[in-house]
């Protein structure tokens, strides 16, 4: 399975954690939601580590991979805050473009320009992401500049949490994704501390939707990691920006939310930026 496969199955991994992420965020709130994710899905990594251990991947990449999860967790913070005071039409689409075109120009730097069919996929990627995540009828509507302070913000986050995290796993997986959920841990324990947030946890015990969240994630992280390691981290990242496709999808399918015209014209290039993507990878 080639990178476009492997980044898609990161973004269907990604999007169905945060699915269920949003259900256990209104149970127990953002950061607490953050926490039990953050520390069950290095309870994950761990099991996985001792059954498939790796050498150490240096201390280079330790601290790369530390500052990756840190930055990453605090992107994650910062957007379910200006989902909160803003618009969620303004913050998903802007953090996730943001987030998108970071990596994209590092791998054009590094890698060099890919060909015509390929920024044609990315440019009909960087559209379904803007559409799919529209959720409302009337779309984007921008009422004041400081609406979209927060999501770059957050969307700087992410695209840093993925250059990093891929400069750290050239020559390993485990390694990577333990050493980014310390360091992601430990900034929501600082916050929650800072803040003196309780861990209290409601009647409804929300375990299943909070380990089928980790897990989802840990399982997202890894195939991106897989997908920048065989092939461009461009490609690999745009693929993997597909995640709203399935949090919309998942919530139309079990919470019966009707996608709007603008979320059906981002499905729809979605799969015409996959299909320019894949005979780019596999030329005749």
């Amino acid at each position: 399975m080639g990178a476009i496969g492997l980044g898609l199955l990161s973004s269907l991994f990604w999007g169905t954690g945060d699915f269920l992420g949003g259900l256990v965020s209104r149970q127990l709130g953002a950061k607490r939601s953050i926490f039990f994710i953050e520390v069950i899905g290095l309870i994950l990594l761990l099991i996985l580590f001792a059954i498939f251990p790796e050498p150490f991947f240096g201390w280079k990449n330790f601290f790369t991979a530390l500052v990756a999860g840190s930055i990453g967790t605090i992107g994650l913070i910062v957007l379910y805050h200006a989902m909160s005071v803003g618009l969620m039409s303004v913050a998903a689409p802007v953090s996730a473009l943001l987030a998108a075109v970071l990596p994209v120009l590092v791998s054009i730097s590094t890698e060099g320009i890919p060909g015509p069919l390929a920024l044609a996929g990315f440019f009909l990627a960087f559209l379904s992401v803007w559409f799919i995540s529209q959720d409302g009828e009337k779309g984007f509507h921008l009422g004041r500049l400081s609406d979209l302070k927060w999501p770059f913000i957050a969307g700087f986050g992410f695209g840093m949490y993925f250059i990093l995290i891929h400069s750290a796993s050239s020559e390993a997986i485990l390694w990577p994704l333990i050493t980014g959920r310390i360091g992601g841990s430990t900034v929501i324990i600082l916050i929650l501390l800072f803040t003196r947030t309780g861990l209290r946890i409601p009647e409804r015990k929300p375990w299943p939707l909070i380990a089928g969240n980790a897990s989802f994630d840990v399982l997202g992280n890894t195939f991106f990691i897989f997908a920048g390691q065989i092939g461009r981290l461009d490609i690999a990242t745009i693929m993997s920006s597909l995640y709203p496709l399935a949090t919309v999808g998942l919530a139309g399918f079990i919470l019966k939310e009707k996608l709007n015209k603008r979320q059906w014209l981002g499905i729809a290039f979605a799969i015409i930026s996959i299909v320019l993507l894949t005979i780019y990878s596999n030329p005749a």
